[in-house]
């Protein structure tokens, strides 16, 4: 007949045999998705925003995402407003809710003609897709006005006097001719995105 086992025993056979099944068992570990992916069951439910690279959450991806901006959908968005203002009256009321790249620089990345030629959507998809697009996702839009084809894939992302940059490569083709320019562009405010080379 063997002897009892003692309370304290019981006790500690009990946890050598759970910390067994701990390290042998399997654990099921879940992460949240990366901010440029899609939303999906719980988080498209109930969380239905999209985490910028700079930390901004955005309402709309505007197809960003998926790899297709949905220009007619981002020039109602940022509406009338021209040139300049463009940056100050983003995320300010109903139907401005989207990154845009502003200054002047752009034509040094793409050509001084194309870069002329760049209208307010196109300036958004730009933002939007340095704001929303992972490294190395391509973002591709049209503008029908110009004829301009334009993909736009960030690169890397780094910091520059503490605010969050992105290098990005932008391949423009107009009238059969393609160019490939190599930039960076920062935030420099509440969805704006400055093309510093």
């Amino acid at each position: 007949m063997s002897a009892p086992i003692s309370v304290k025993g019981f006790v500690a056979a009990a946890t050598l045999a759970a910390a067994a099944l701990a390290v042998v068992l399997p654990v099921n570990v879940y992460g949240d998705p990366p901010p440029w992916a899609p939303a999906h069951g719980w988080r498209k439910k109930n969380d239905p925003y999209y985490t910028g690279y700079s930390g901004r959450r955005w309402d709309k991806d505007y197809g960003v995402v998926q790899g297709q901006c949905n220009r007619e959908a981002v020039g109602a968005a940022v509406g009338g407003v021209v040139g300049g203002a463009v940056g100050s009256q983003i995320g300010k009321g109903s139907g401005r809710d989207v990154a845009i790249v502003i200054g002047t620089v752009a034509g040094a990345v793409i050509g001084a003609q194309i870069g002329r030629d760049l209208d307010n959507a196109d300036r958004a998809c730009m933002g939007h897709a340095l704001e929303l697009a992972g490294d190395n996702r391509r973002v591709r839009w049209s503008n029908p006005d110009t004829g301009t084809t334009y993909l736009l894939t960030p690169i890397r992302g780094f910091a520059r006097s503490g605010h969050p940059c992105r290098e990005f490569n932008l391949r423009t083709t107009h009238g059969g001719r393609s160019e490939t320019g190599k930039g960076q562009a920062c935030q420099t405010g509440d969805g704006t995105w400055q093309i510093i080379s």
